[in-house]
């Protein structure tokens, strides 16, 4: 075998296949780590909604828009959407409780949470690194998730802590900085 070929955990030889074991996609796709936010929906009955995303992205700088990938069976992003608007609270490394709070099932998952809103009454966890208030733009199945793309309305960065980071199947706290 060359130094360039390579073979997945059923043994195959590394080309393109319809059949590529799950467990084996998300192994190899955990190689690349992940920055963790909470999405977050309040609406007008004072229902609030959120939900954990490893899957959020800047897409375009103009117009401003981001994106995220729910599964499409998550009942969190189906409140959410009903909404039409969201929140995205960008996790600092110190907030690893936060993300098993909004990653749990809970009637309320804001029971006891001091938070605040956004300019636009969406909910923002405090002590996080940045928000970022959205209306959904659009939705776009894809496979077994569904992107949804956010235009930005406000946006602000609240510290320059460091992220939580999702690798390796787990969560991590950057140990320090390459140039």
């Amino acid at each position: 075998m060359g130094a360039t070929d390579s073979l997945d955990s059923a043994g195959r030889d590394g080309e393109p296949n319809a059949m590529i074991d799950p467990r084996y996609f998300r192994e190899v796709l955990s190689a690349y780590p992940t920055g963790v936010c909470v999405i977050c929906a309040q609406g007008e009955d004072g229902r609030r909604h959120a939900m954990v995303v490893g899957s959020f992205s800047s897409i375009s700088l103009d117009p401003p828009l981001v994106g995220f990938y729910p599964a499409k069976t998550s009942s969190s992003w189906q409140e959410i959407a009903k909404v039409g608007r969201f929140c995205v609270s960008v996790l600092g490394d110190h907030q690893l409780e936060y993300c098993k709070r909004f990653a749990a099932s809970a009637p309320d998952k804001f029971a006891g949470l001091s938070h605040r809103s956004s300019p636009a009454e969406q909910p923002v966890l405090d002590d996080v690194l940045a928000w970022i208030d959205c209306v959904i733009e659009f939705t776009h199945e894809v496979g077994d998730h569904l992107l949804v793309v956010g235009r930005v309305e406000q946006l602000k960065k609240e510290s320059d802590g460091l992220p939580l980071l999702f690798f390796g199947g787990g969560y991590h706290k950057i140990e320090g900085l390459t140039e």
